[in-house]
């Protein structure tokens, strides 16, 4: 399996580092061409209005977007979470999505920096997980076709639909590569 990781911003090597754990061959994605022969995509954290800025301004913005609605594997975790949603609360008005998943999110919903939390939850399909949130969002709506896998409290924080996976949390920090394995399972099913 190619899987790329969007290198535009946030913890590129790390999610590499877990994808090749997970027995994936990684790809950098900087430029459209590499969006070639991929079999999935990861959409790390970062800030997601300067992730939708980049994405524009490399010309990625659209034929990733395009990607995605004809099927292509994608996993975002914290602001990848934001740019797969279909809605944001709390966003700018100008705000650039990628969008396929039917979700409504809220931006740094748990707090600010200074917020930030680790917390042991339980992802369906994967177990027991460790997340480790950064000025994180958490869901305030999921579709009907939106399997919500895990929650803190009463909000969704990973969620599942069709080829698209997202999570509040950064599982890359962890060192637990199960959520990695898991996208992994999900291109090869």
């Amino acid at each position: 399996m190619r899987v790329g990781v969007l290198a535009l911003q946030g913890d590129v090597r790390e999610h590499a580092a877990a994808l090749s754990a997970a027995g994936a061959e990684v790809v950098p994605v900087k430029r459209v061409g590499d969006l070639d022969g991929l079999d999935g995509i990861v959409l790390p954290g970062g800030e997601s209005t300067t992730m939708g800025k980049l994405l524009t301004l490399f010309d990625l913005l659209e034929p990733l977007r395009s990607r995605i609605a004809d099927g292509l594997p994608a996993y975002g975790t914290c602001a990848g979470m934001i740019l797969l949603a279909a809605e944001v609360l709390d966003g700018r008005h100008d705000q650039k999505l990628l969008g396929g998943l039917d979700i409504t999110v809220r931006r740094n919903a748990f707090g600010s920096q200074v917020h930030s939390f680790e917390q042991d939850l339980v992802v369906e399909g994967v177990g027991d997980v460790h997340g480790v949130f950064i000025r994180a969002p958490w869901v305030e709506r999921a579709g009907p076709a939106v399997d919500v896998l895990a929650r803190v409290g009463e909000h969704p924080v990973a969620v599942r639909s069709g080829h698209l996976l997202a999570t509040s949390f950064h599982p890359e920090l962890t060192g637990d590569g199960r959520m990695h394995a898991y996208f992994v399972s999900m291109m090869t099913a």
